[in-house]
């Protein structure tokens, strides 16, 4: 059996820019693609925080330290400028080796700066 599981995630990015005509997509400073094992062309889901919209793109590479993060194409009308959004990225996992699966988490700064990255995120409380 397979499962789909969370691989990565940059968390409470900030969006750079809102391309409504640029080919469809989500460019992604390539040093935060890097860190988070998240590949160009790769599919991703975009959660916007400020908004509540939720939606399915792909990532593409955005100049290594530029912390740009741009929502391109019709996705564009789901975010702006300074939104701060969540992206992640599935994969499927067998049930065998999914016991021991662990995420990359990316922690961001307003500037989208890499701060930390962990593997589990920590228990909510009641």
């Amino acid at each position: 059996m397979q499962l789909n599981f969370l691989k990565a995630k940059i968390h409470r990015a900030t969006v750079t820019h809102a391309e409504l005509h640029y080919e469809g997509s989500c460019a992604i400073d390539g040093r935060l693609l890097d860190v988070s094992g998240t590949r160009e062309y790769e599919q991703i889901h975009i959660y916007n925080v400020n908004n509540g919209e939720r939606f399915v793109t792909y990532a593409i590479r955005a100049e290594e330290g530029s912390g740009t993060i741009s929502i391109n194409g019709a996705a564009a009308h789901k975010a702006q400028p300074g939104d701060i959004i969540i992206i992640c990225a599935y994969a499927q996992i067998d049930a065998a080796a999914a016991a021991e699966f662990k995420p990359t988490l990316v922690y961001v700064d307003h500037q989208n700066r890499l701060t930390h990255t962990n593997h589990s995120i920590p228990r909510q409380a009641a």
